[in-house]
C-alpha cells in the first residue's frame, strides 16, 4: 500500500506526492509575489556548515535573447543538417517560459568535499523552490541541457565559471497539462535492515 491510498495527507505530503515536471506552460506571467515566496522557500533549504551556496538568477527577455547564438551552435554541433525547424524548436526552450531562471552552485576547486555537498545543497534548494511553486498552482521543469554548461550562459549572467557552476535552468509557469507518471513502488526502494 502507498501513502496515496486510503489515508489523508497533509498540505505537505500531498505537495510531495503530486508533483510533477511540466512540459508546456499557459502563456501568463506568474506572479511576482509567489516567485519571491519560492525563492524564500529556497533560502531555506539545508545546508552543510551553513554555506549557503546557490544562486538563482531570473532571466528576462534580453537575457535569454543573448542565450540564443549558443543554442544554435549547439544544434548546428548536434546536427550539421538541421533545418531552421530544428533551430526554432531549441530556441522556443529559451525564449517561450513565462519564467526561466538559472541556478548556480558556489565552486569550492581546492576542496572536493565542500564542492560535491555544496551542490547537494543547491539541488535542495532548487527543489524547495519547485515545491514552494508546485503548492501555489505553478509547475516547474528543471532542465540539464547542453546550453545550460555553455560559456554564452556565464556571460549572460555576469559570473566567473571559476567561482560558480550553472547546474541547471528551471522553466516555471501555470502549467497547460500535468502529466501522468508511474512512480516505483515503496517496497522497489524501501528496505528496512537488521
Amino acid at each position: 500500500m502507498s501513502f496515496t491510498e486510503g489515508q489523508p495527507m497533509n498540505s505537505a505530503q500531498e505537495t510531495l506526492i503530486s508533483r510533477r515536471s511540466i512540459f508546456s506552460f499557459r502563456d501568463h506571467p506568474v506572479d511576482r509575489n509567489i516567485l519571491e515566496e519560492a525563492f524564500e522557500a529556497a533560502r531555506h533549504a539545508p545546508c552543510h556548515k551553513h554555506t549557503h551556496p546557490w544562486k538563482f538568477y531570473l532571466m528576462g527577455e534580453a537575457t535569454r535573447l543573448q542565450l540564443i547564438p549558443g543554442v544554435d551552435q549547439i544544434v548546428r554541433l548536434k546536427n550539421p543538417e538541421a533545418t531552421s525547424n530544428l533551430f526554432e524548436k531549441a530556441r522556443r526552450k529559451i525564449l517561450e517560459p513565462p519564467e526561466l531562471i538559472a541556478v548556480s552552485s558556489r565552486k569550492s576547486p581546492d576542496d572536493p568535499f565542500r564542492e560535491e555537498e555544496d551542490y547537494a545543497a543547491t539541488v535542495c534548494a532548487l527543489h524547495n523552490l519547485v515545491l514552494s511553486l508546485w503548492s501555489r498552482g505553478v509547475g516547474a521543469q528543471w532542465t540539464t541541457g547542453a546550453i545550460t554548461r555553455d560559456p554564452v550562459v556565464y556571460d549572460a549572467l555576469g559570473v566567473s565559471e571559476h567561482e560558480e557552476r550553472v547546474i541547471g535552468f528551471v522553466k516555471v509557469g501555470y502549467p497547460e497539462e500535468v502529466p501522468r507518471t508511474k512512480k516505483k513502488a515503496l517496497d522497489e526502494i524501501r528496505f528496512y535492515l537488521p
